[in-house]
């Protein structure tokens, strides 16, 4: 269970925040102005997140297995089975349950004209994890108390949901605004996980010597990814808005970091923004970890300065990658909505934890 809960929330905070960078896409566009465009967008995305989430989960599943089949040299069917059953009703209930409220910030924010990029993808990915937690603790403990009294339960609640699989992805097909995702929006997100599982080989190598850096990954991880979902959002709603796929103005496609963070364009406002406000909420986190935490490292001047430091190179780089790469996956004829996001967010996982570790490093080089 331990392997498989990094793995499944992996892959449905990616689902979930390319659902929101789309949508609000389709929104500042003005395609779901109309209720019934609004119930077709809906209605299409959530059988397209049935689908994407049910062979995810199968995926993060059989990933547990092979780990833990690997680490005691045996296989355990009932294990197995318990896995597979509880991650594939989790993915199933989380996507449905947080792709509505998604949709429905989405549409709640263009009703009272605010930009749906700068809240969406971060209300999703703060809220995926919790629920998805909190769902995955429900319904393994309910299967688990139930496998006993009927063994038959684990098999039968995974057949039933592996049948769903082909009905959901027909209709996602027949659907417009989820077609074209439904092929081309499986190899960012499986990709995604294999490179944050990078960030997961340095925090245990990290967490080797610094038992402490455990508490202050997810702080630097969650605030660059929500920074740069953010940043890469916006300019993808620009680029639907003002270019044709594949066309772009001279010198857009890759401009040098300090043009990208100190430039005059909307882009690099955004991005002194995102950097300004990462300083304030980094303080604001680390200090509640700080107090939640009794083992936690003290917050020292010296800490502090580090420990900022990583943060805001990390972010700063993320804001300088989405430029180019929503650009790049533009100019190469890739929707930015569907590709960009889980490939950032990824990198933002090995870069803050890499950084992160250095940090500590260093904190340690100057002594207590």
């Amino acid at each position: 269970m331990f392997v498989l809960v990094p793995a499944l929330l992996g892959l449905k905070g990616n689902l979930e925040m390319t659902l929101a960078s789309r949508i609000s896409t389709l929104a500042n566009l003005g395609s779901i102005d109309t209720p019934k465009e609004q119930w077709r967008m809906a209605f299409g995305n959530v059988c397209l997140l049935q689908c994407q989430s049910l062979v995810l989960g199968l995926i993060a599943s059989v990933f547990a297995s092979v780990v833990g089949w690997i680490r005691e040299g045996e296989l355990n069917v009932h294990n197995i089975l318990l896995l597979s059953s509880s991650s594939l009703v989790t993915a199933s209930a989380a996507s449905f349950l947080l792709g509505s409220i998604t949709i429905f910030v989405v549409v709640f924010s263009r009703k009272i004209n605010i930009n749906p990029d700068n809240i969406a993808a971060p209300i999703a990915a703060s809220l995926g994890d919790v629920v998805t937690l909190a769902l995955l603790s429900f319904i393994s403990r309910f299967i688990f108390s139930r496998s006993g009294e009927y063994v038959w339960v684990e098999g039968a609640v995974l057949i039933a949901l592996l049948c769903s699989i082909p009905f959901w992805a027909i209709l996602s097909y027949r659907n417009m605004y989820t077609r074209h995702v439904l092929y081309s929006g499986w190899i960012p997100i499986i990709s995604a996980v294999v490179i944050s599982s990078g960030g997961g080989y340095i925090l245990n190598f990290a967490v080797a010597r610094f038992k402490e850096i455990a508490a202050c990954q997810p702080v630097i991880n969650g605030v660059g990814g929500n920074l740069v979902a953010v940043q890469a959002c916006r300019i993808s709603t620009y680029l639907h808005q003002k270019a044709l796929p594949g066309s772009l103005e001279p010198g857009e496609l890759c401009v040098s970091p300090f043009v990208a963070w100190l430039g005059k364009s909307a882009h690099a406002r955004t991005c002194r923004i995102l950097i300004t406000i990462a300083i304030p909420g980094h303080l604001i986190f680390i200090t509640c970890v700080h107090f939640l935490k009794s083992t936690y490292t003290p917050l020292t001047t010296e800490f502090l300065v580090f420990y900022m430091i990583a943060a805001l190179l990390q972010v700063a780089i993320l804001l300088y990658m989405a430029h180019c790469f929503v650009h790049w996956l533009w100019k190469w004829g890739f929707d930015p909505d569907d590709a960009a996001i889980p490939y950032l967010t990824a990198f933002g996982d090995l870069l803050g934890t890499g950084f992160l570790l250095v940090a500590f490093l260093a904190l340690d080089a100057v002594g207590p």
